[in-house]
């Protein structure tokens, strides 16, 4: 082995080289960074850019008692204020990523070295909290090596920046804001805390505060859903010890959040959770439309993007009536399904159900497996092989979603046999819409019922009516025989509709026990009296513009179709004195920094006369005390003044209840998918069960929440004027004795 010996000389020489090789790569540095600022390896965000950051935000559709209902969002983004976050967080921040965060400007010289290093070479952390902030604001991490360096670059200059415009709070906020937290696009320190813990950034402690700082090297690495141990190792091994060493925790506080579990309370945010799914569908494409027609832009007259722009939607919906809502609907519908299943247990589907076949086909044919089936180019033998053929396939049960193996085409079986359901309340004098139920389940049926969908309306037609015959002088005590009775018709066969005989009030009976009974024959003889064009023409006045709707006898049965939506606001007339107030669900739209784009204001007008709707709702107040709705009372003992309508179409397809007190009217539909589907009795079919025990449930838990302010005991205003039509049955009678009841109304009509 030979030594060399090195002399003085030697030393200085080797020592002037490491100097120079030094001295070279700094310059070097330098020029680069020189180079890097004068745009050679890009450009570099500019002073309007720094001023105003871009970040996908999500736009969070907001009750009316200010709860976040959900969010639309590419990015699940919202942004928060410094105040509304933990100081757990900002300590567990600082202390794990960026000791020295208040003290540098941006760049951390003595860590410099290590951020070469760690950054270029092995993509570890190592950047000041700032510059990770520049990395997630104007740039995407790139895995070139070569370009990751220049990115670095960029992020020193663009740090250096940041600080020179934005105080150490403000840096902190907006980085905790646009950081990613793994699970469903979780993106920002208040969607993490909601996702993960079901809290906000405020309530955080110390250990959740640990575990979300412990996520931001690696959210996938370190998720706590899929990587437990790792997650709890990096809480109780890194985050915890740096918060410790920093002074944030003692001794006795470390060990004490080290001993804990992980305590998830796992709430991922998904377009389909949370509450109120199919109204926060329906209210983007009416945001959309709405932006579309005033032309709302933003300032470079670029459109909109709800899932991009950060905007606040401030809805009419009250959170807790939204909840009372679905938890009625699934409360009872649960129930019912089971006894429809019941029902129609030993029967054969395709020989009892009028085109059970050709609801299977078209179902088959909607399905997004007969589309991509199609795609493949399979031709229609190769199809109807894959739908007979059992494979695992996703349902929904009222137990819970399951995945079963089974033939395709009986999942679509499952599916058709399955009861849906919608409901809608609102307040009638401000048109404020309270609550919005447009289905069973969101993820499994996307199809809205409550404005999208029209049902035959049934017997909660007969209102409009005698709405019609009330205006013109008749009184609710007036009685009629309720015999068989037949209308002409120009052109066509005369109209003569069928009562059923189950529930038939025999002989002359008053107008008010025919409206509280759904008598068909004394409800046609009102119409025979007022005519079909007055009673289109009340109805049409009242909101609803049924493709179907004409000046035809029948449509005192409720023949057309009509919305849950249309049917709220019109029966909101009668609750509101005469007057029609739009349905409302949107307040008004901001954008993300509270300016205000759009303030929604209901359009009014006058339907019909104040006494008219008073007489109505004393009408269907009878039909409470005692008709077709009167279980509301003796099944589920709501005994205030309600006034309601039961809809029962022909063949039970489709069982409606509308229910009105001063403050609300609430609107209710069930049926099958498709018509033919449907219960095979009217006693269970009929609107008074399938419907009616989902409104009685809703304003249980309504009026057992005195926060709401809906009052029990309060019944609807009589009219400023003094009544000039009776509604006391007895002084009526007197004034009758001796002459035909109808006679002066009738001489009125020109009959």
């Amino acid at each position: 082995m030979v030594v060399v010996k090195l002399t003085p000389q030697d030393i200085r020489r080797y020592n002037g080289y490491i100097w120079k090789f030094f001295g070279g790569c700094f310059l070097l540095l330098i020029l680069l960074i020189v180079a890097t600022y004068l745009g050679l390896f890009g450009a570099l965000p500019s002073f309007r850019d720094l001023e105003n950051p871009k970040s996908e935000q999500a736009t969070e559709v907001m009750s009316s008692d200010g709860q976040v209902l959900g969010t639309y969002y590419v990015q699940n983004r919202s942004n928060v204020t410094y105040k509304e976050i933990s100081p757990n967080v900002i300590n567990a921040l600082v202390a794990t990523e960026d000791e020295r965060f208040y003290e540098h400007s941006g760049i951390d010289f003595r860590r410099m070295v290590s951020i070469l290093v760690l950054n270029i070479f092995k993509r570890q952390g190592g950047s000041t909290i700032t510059q990770q902030l520049a990395l997630n604001l104007f740039s995407e991490r790139s895995h070139n090596k070569l370009i990751r360096f220049t990115q670095k670059l960029k992020e020193w200059i663009t740090a250096v920046q940041l600080e020179r415009h934005y105080t150490k709070q403000e840096i902190i906020t907006m980085y905790l804001n646009t950081v990613d937290f793994g699970a469903y696009q979780t993106f920002g320190i208040k969607s993490a805390a909601r996702t993960y813990f079901n809290t906000t950034p405020d309530k955080l402690t110390p250990d959740q505060a640990a575990l979300l700082i412990a996520m931001i090297n690696g959210p996938g690495l370190y998720s706590p859903i899929n990587h437990p141990d790792k997650a709890l190792g990096r809480r109780n091994n890194v985050v915890l010890p740096a918060m410790a060493k920093m002074g944030f925790l003692s001794e006795g506080q470390l060990e004490q959040y080290r001993a804990k579990p992980l305590g998830l309370n796992f709430h991922p945010i998904t377009h389909n959770e949370g509450p109120a799914p199919y109204f926060r569908a329906v209210l983007k494409r009416e945001v959309q439309k709405i932006f579309q027609q005033e032309s709302i832009t933003k300032a470079d007259g670029t459109p909109y993007d709800l899932d991009r722009d950060g905007l606040k939607i401030y809805t009419t919906i009250n959170y807790t009536m939204q909840q009372y809502a679905e938890e009625a609907q699934a409360e009872y519908m649960k129930q019912l399904q089971v006894v429809f299943y019941n029902h129609w247990k030993g029967y054969s589907l395709y020989k009892s159900i009028k085109n059970f076949k050709l609801i299977l086909d078209e179902g088959m044919r909607r399905s997004d497996r007969y589309k991509a089936d199609t795609a493949q180019g399979m031709s229609d033998e190769e199809i109807k092989k894959d739908f007979n053929t059992p494979t695992k396939v996703d349902l929904f049960t009222w137990r819970g979603d399951t995945t079963m193996v089974m033939k395709p085409i009986d999942s679509i079986v499952h599916s058709k046999m399955l009861l849906r359901n919608s409901m809608m309340s609102m307040d009638p004098t401000t048109g404020y819409i309270k609550a919005w139920v447009g289905g069973i389940n969101f993820e499994h049926f996307k199809y809205d019922q409550v404005k999208m969908g029209a049902r035959q309306v049934g017997s909660t037609a007969k209102p409009f009516t005698y709405a019609v015959a009330i205006e013109n002088g008749y009184s609710p005590c007036m009685k009629v025989d309720n015999v068989p009775v037949s209308i002409p018709v120009p052109g066509q066969p005369d109209w003569s509709p069928r009562q059923s005989l189950t529930d038939l009030q025999p002989g002359a009976i008053t107008l008010r026990t025919a409206l509280s009974w759904s008598q068909n024959w004394v409800t046609a003889y009102v119409m025979k009296q007022v005519g079909p064009v007055p009673v289109m023409n009340l109805i049409k006045k009242m909101g609803i513009n049924s493709p179907d709707l004409g000046p035809y006898p029948s449509i005192c049965l409720g023949t057309f179709d009509a919305s849950v939506y249309d049917m709220c606001g019109a029966y909101s007339i009668f609750a509101n004195h005469g007057i029609w107030t739009e349905p409302t669900f949107i307040v008004r739209i901001e954008d993300k920094k509270g300016n205000v784009l759009y303030t929604h204001k209901p359009k009014i007008s006058v339907a019909m006369d104040e006494q008219t709707a008073y007489v109505m709702t004393y009408m269907m107040k009878g039909v409470i005390e005692n008709g077709t709705g009167s279980r509301l009372m003796y099944k589920y003992h709501i005994d205030n003044p309600v006034a309601g309508k039961t809809g029962t179409p022909q063949d039970n397809s489709d069982g409606w209840f509308m229910g009105m007190v001063p403050q609300l009217v609430t609107g209710v539909w069930t049926g099958c998918e498709d018509r033919d589907i449907h219960f095979r009795s009217t006693s269970l079919g009929e609107g008074a069960n399938s419907a009616l025990p989902i409104f009685a449930l809703f304003m249980k838990k309504v009026y057992a929440n005195p926060e709401l302010g809906i009052k029990k005991n309060v019944d609807f205003d009589p009219p400023k004027q003094p009544l000039t039509i009776t509604i006391d049955c007895s002084a009526y009678d007197q004034q009758s004795k001796g002459q035909n009841p109808a006679s002066d109304v009738e001489k009125k009509l020109g009959f």
